[in-house]
């Protein structure tokens, strides 16, 4: 299927590493002309040597003054923008909400959440002149179940689900679609992270509490970063010119995360 994104114009954020880089490779790959965004130096200088057609900068999204100066530099190099991928976003503290310290909860929503607000009122103005403009937020499956010792995580993903609707509402009249894509448990150093320190909380092995996560899903294996990638992609086409507001789960079918 031709999904017509040869020269799209795409800013993904955390772009560098994980779901972000193969959101931005499998655009690349498309056609589209890509943007990446990212906070970790060592990634960028990776993404320049094995993707040299994806535009890179440093930029932490929790940062107002660093989010306008990176979409000064996107916009002015893209030529205008067509596709937001709101991607970035931290794992945040584990354990229970009586433990966690202030700073630590404040940061992940500032990421997490705050993060995709500092990018889309900038993107906005940009998308109003695209005739295929979207935004894409990255939620989570710990954006519609509740998910205990990760509490300033879940927020910010649940956060993210009613920020992703509000401003479907609002975005319409301009042409500008607007959906959330919410993983389970992807494949990949940070949820291995995740696993582990739960595991320990929950004074199991690693595996042990893997394959019980999973127990709760009909199709019980970690998701690919690629799944996602190709669902973003989709939905940025032409294709899916009607498809907005929407809380997209890919999860293997998730009935809950406990």
């Amino acid at each position: 299927m031709d999904l017509k994104l040869n020269n799209l114009r795409v800013i993904v954020t955390a772009g560098a590493s994980g779901i972000g880089l193969a959101v931005a490779a499998t655009f690349a790959a498309e056609g589209a002309r890509v943007y990446v965004c990212d906070v970790d130096k060592d990634a960028l200088a990776r993404m320049g040597k094995t993707h040299p057609q994806i535009i890179t900068g440093e930029c932490d999204v929790a940062d107002r003054d660093a989010v306008s100066a990176m979409f000064g530099d996107a916009i002015a190099k893209l030529g205008g923008l067509d596709c937001l991928v709101n991607n970035a976003g931290i794992a945040g503290p584990t354990g229970p909400v009586y433990e966690i310290e202030p700073a630590d909860w404040d940061r992940c929503l500032q990421v997490c959440l705050t993060g995709q607000f500092n990018c889309t009122r900038l993107a906005v103005e940009h998308l109003r002149k695209s005739d295929n403009a979207s935004i894409i937020n990255l939620s989570s499956a710990a954006g519609k179940f509740g998910f205990p010792n990760r509490s300033p995580y879940s927020s910010a993903k649940w956060g993210v689900v009613g920020f992703t609707k509000s401003i479907s509402m609002e975005l319409g009249e301009f042409g500008i679609r607007c959906n959330a894509i919410l993983p389970g448990p992807v494949d990949g150093a940070r949820i291995r992270r995740v696993i582990e320190e739960k595991a320990q909380l929950a004074g199991k092995t690693f595996e042990e509490f893997k394959m019980g996560w999973l127990a709760h899903a009909s199709i019980k294996e970690l998701i690919d970063p690629q799944q996602l990638a190709d669902m973003m992609v989709f939905l940025a086409s032409p294709v899916a010119r009607t498809i907005s507001g929407q809380a997209i789960s890919i999860d293997g079918d998730m009935q809950t995360l406990v």
